[in-house]
């Protein structure tokens, strides 16, 4: 019920992701409203697909904690349930970042190691893609919790964007080890003691050159990094539209490259975020979310559980240094 074309989005989102074989999918809301949006898109119910009630849901302005408070039985607390209880083997929400993260976090419990799951987002990059986190969970962290982002990051790139050694680098205001506040030169010494490839502090300006799989920051941080990519990508598209037009475009022969351009800048083509660190797999979608998108998201989530992710996440968290 979560996200702002829902449930529409996140129907169709299903119905395109229950086809691939080995694929179930549990939609969680008023199941009545549910078979109602069904009947809206003129869509049957597969037997691939199945409706769990949850009569409540969070809206995207409403204080997180409070609201699991009032609404014990909101969509995104019942999925969540369902995951810990080995009834499905992941979390996807397009809705109210803030309330998944509770409901997982409450639901599923961390790793061992864990003191603060992150949430990793996939930026396009020049050469490929990179792992940003935390986008957003953590907006004040220590040293450790770097260590760990970077420790997960890299076992995530590993399994998410097939990498065999990811480069992890610290997002500072320099390159020099020197450069950056006492927490990040302190998080830059222990992450060179650190069992992964770490290259050291990333400019600002290196965020999309492809010189590094994985960027650790804070939640704060990233996030607003994150914003301003998307806001960028889109202002790019938008100027590029204006300014050549598709039918002088399509005459430029630039038709094809233009729309793998947009592709690759496009947010619904990169699935959704993981929370890592959980003891289980939740998955969180951008807001806007469309059919794809939600599709996308699905499709990461069963790729993440087929990998084993939670079980490499772990092993990779035993080999911390300190």
């Amino acid at each position: 019920m979560g996200g702002d074309r829902a449930p529409a989005a996140v129907v169709a989102g299903a119905v395109q992701a229950a086809t691939r074989p080995g694929l179930s999918v549990a939609l969680v809301g008023p199941t009545a409203v549910l078979r109602d949006e069904f009947a809206r898109l003129r869509l049957a119910i597969p037997s691939t697909i199945s409706l769990v009630e949850a009569p409540e849901a969070i809206a995207m302005d409403e204080a997180p904690l409070a609201a699991l408070r009032r609404k014990p039985r909101a969509s995104v607390k019942v999925a969540a349930d369902l995951v810990a209880s080995g009834c499905a083997n992941a979390l996807f929400t397009a809705g109210h970042t803030g309330a998944g993260f509770l409901a997982a976090h409450s639901a599923l419990g961390v790793l061992p190691a864990v003191a603060r799951p992150a949430l990793a987002v996939t930026l396009p990059t020049r050469t490929g893609a990179a792992v940003l986190l935390d986008a957003g969970a953590n907006l004040e962290c220590r040293a450790e919790h770097l260590v760990q982002f970077g420790l997960m990051g890299s076992a995530y790139a590993r399994v998410a964007l097939d990498i065999a050694e990811p480069r992890v680098g610290l997002l500072s205001i320099g390159e020099e080890a020197g450069k950056g506040t006492d927490l990040i030169r302190e998080a830059h010494d222990l992450l060179a003691a650190q069992p992964i490839t770490f290259v050291g502090n990333l400019d600002a300006r290196q965020l999309f050159s492809g010189d590094v799989e994985v960027i650790v920051c804070d939640g704060f941080t990233g996030n607003i990094a994150l914003k301003v990519g998307e806001s960028l990508a889109e202002l790019i598209e938008r100027m590029l539209s204006d300014e050549l037009g598709l039918p002088e475009i399509a005459r430029a022969g630039l038709g094809e490259g233009f729309e793998r351009f947009r592709r690759r800048i496009d947010y619904a083509e990169r699935g959704a975020a993981p929370l890592l660190g959980l003891a289980g797999l939740a998955l969180v979608g951008h807001g806007r979310s469309s059919a794809q998108a939600v599709e996308s998201g699905i499709l990461m989530a069963a790729r993440l559980a087929e990998g084993r992710m939670v079980e490499r996440l772990a092993e990779a968290l035993a080999g911390t240094r300190s």
